[in-house]
């Protein structure tokens, strides 16, 4: 049962990471739009995903706090490849640099008791 907890919460975690990050790219996005149409749809589209990552990450009853790290894991790497894929940003060596700290401080954060 607890491997099952702990998949969820990750996939939560990860939804939640997604949602944020998508949300954001929305408003960026709706803020370079040419038109005051695709404007407004990119910021409303935005405004229901970045609500959406509201209701999903604080509905569950966890301890936020101790998720934290894992949660500054996906939310990086996702932003990363959104920033990659969608802006045409490539990260840098100090992206990856830093990176791998972010991603180092997670799991040190996750499973320190």
């Amino acid at each position: 049962m607890e491997l099952k907890a702990t998949s969820t919460t990750l996939i939560l975690l990860f939804i939640a990471a997604l949602l944020e990050t998508g949300g954001d790219a929305l408003i960026r996005t709706g803020l370079r739009a040419p038109t005051l149409f695709l404007r407004t749809l990119f910021f409303a589209a935005g405004a229901v995903v970045l609500f959406t990552y509201g209701f999903v990450v604080n509905v569950p009853s966890w301890d936020f706090g101790r998720l934290l790290g894992i949660y500054l894991v996906f939310f990086f790497v996702l932003a990363q490849m959104i920033s990659w894929i969608v802006f045409h940003q490539q990260p840098s060596r100090g992206i990856f640099l830093g990176g791998a700290f972010i991603v180092a401080g997670g799991v040190i954060i996750s499973f320190n008791p």
